[in-house]
């Protein structure tokens, strides 16, 4: 956000003013400044407005939101993104999405330890006490469920600041296999009863290079406080960039497979959905699961300035692996995209907050849809249009 502010010159500092101002435009950067002026008066615009509520984004299933219900493989629970803000951007962890909740067969009060193979394919158990002690602030990282739909208002995202170790320190300390190219882990998955919409199978299989690029690590605890049951307790899988199928919940094994080994069930369920082509058989088939840049309304509000209705989209991008410095927005596939006003993303993980101004020109129900115009960014999901939403204005 930027911020227009009112200053009294005297004769020498107003020809410098506009010695420097006559410069920018002949190097052209009066480009950049001009729709970063024009972004800042529409937000001081709503500065001084009213602002009169929120409207529904519409077309969207009724499921609960911020509350977890079902259990095991069929328990869910879906954040509410409707009022998070650029300035409280954490998701709760009572709030942060679930996409399986913790088996019944789970003994929370049983010692854990993750075995992890050793040299000479000797298994070496490191207890939780001991992961618990080498962990370290690993900051905020963002999570999203490759099966994250609008049927759900797209709940199946969050960020938490999480704590753990680096995997690298993990297979370092228990002496793990060395020059292994594969590294397969896995977590606990029998369950009491039969899954309505899930396969069991909690194991990814990555490459060595995949996890150390990606900054991988075991997390023992979320938001300053040790991981609850449902969120993978006592330990799981954090992969940054990757989707939250890779983060495997309640890892109690690491492996070093062979070229060959085969996908596992979890990976061969989520080909489809992390954009594979087909299903593959082989792990090293299997491209990286890695979440591409995208964007999406969160909520759109409704004011009143200056004795006229406006409103405000305010939305979230994430994802990719390079910041991108165009974001594009249109209402409905006849209109023109055109720049988000009040736009800036400083980093891909975990997100950023952008806000657009508004004038609808009738009532009616609008697609919101969004694009990045950076050339060369790597963009499926949101340029097939995944992250549409529906909104429905009344009164313009």
């Amino acid at each position: 956000m930027f911020e227009i502010t009112k200053a009294r010159f005297n004769r020498r500092q107003w020809l410098s003013a506009a010695a420097l101002a006559s410069g920018a435009v002949l190097f052209g950067l009066d480009r950049l400044i001009r729709p970063r002026i024009a972004a800042a008066r529409q937000e001081n615009g709503f500065q001084r407005g009213k602002k009169l509520g929120e409207i529904d984004l519409v077309d969207e299933a009724r499921v609960p939101m911020g509350e977890a219900f079902g259990a095991e493989l069929d328990g869910r629970l879906y954040t509410d993104l409707s009022g998070m803000t650029a300035e409280d951007s954490t998701t709760p962890t009572e709030h942060f999405y679930i996409r399986t909740r913790a088996s019944n067969l789970l003994e929370s009060q049983k010692p854990w330890s993750v075995q992890v193979n050793g040299q000479g394919g000797k298994p070496v158990d490191l207890s939780i006490e001991e992961l618990r002690r080498m962990a370290g602030p690993r900051g905020l990282h963002l999570m999203e469920c490759a099966g994250n739909t609008r049927s759900v208002h797209f709940g199946m995202i969050s960020v938490a600041n999480w704590t753990g170790t680096p995997l690298a320190e993990v297979l370092e300390r228990a002496k793990a296999k060395p020059h292994a190219k594969r590294v397969l882990i896995s977590g606990f998955d029998r369950y009491a009863a039969k899954s309505a919409s899930s396969v069991p199978g909690a194991s990814w299989v990555f490459t060595t290079e995949e996890l150390t690029k990606a900054g991988a690590f075991l997390a023992t605890e979320m938001n300053g406080s040790p991981l609850t049951r449902d969120h993978g307790a006592p330990v799981r899988l954090v992969v940054p960039g990757w989707y939250g199928c890779t983060c495997i919940k309640w890892v109690n094994e690491i492996t070093f497979p062979d070229e060959i080994a085969a996908a596992t069930s979890q990976m061969q369920e989520y080909a489809a959905r992390t954009m594979q082509s087909g299903v593959p058989r082989l792990a090293r088939d299997y491209e990286p699961a890695i979440i591409e840049q995208a964007a999406m309304p969160i909520r759109v509000e409704k004011w009143a300035i200056d004795e006229t209705i406006r409103y405000r989209v305010v939305g979230v991008l994430w994802g990719g692996s390079v910041p991108v410095t165009k974001l594009q927005i249109r209402f409905n596939p006849e209109e023109d995209y055109v720049d988000v006003d009040n736009f800036r993303q400083t980093t891909n993980d975990p997100w950023n907050f952008w806000t657009h101004s508004w004038a609808p020109k009738r009532p009616g129900t609008y697609m919101i849809r969004l694009r990045v115009a950076d050339p060369g960014v790597v963009a499926r999901r949101l340029e097939a249009g995944y992250y549409v939403r529906n909104v429905e204005i009344l009164e313009i």
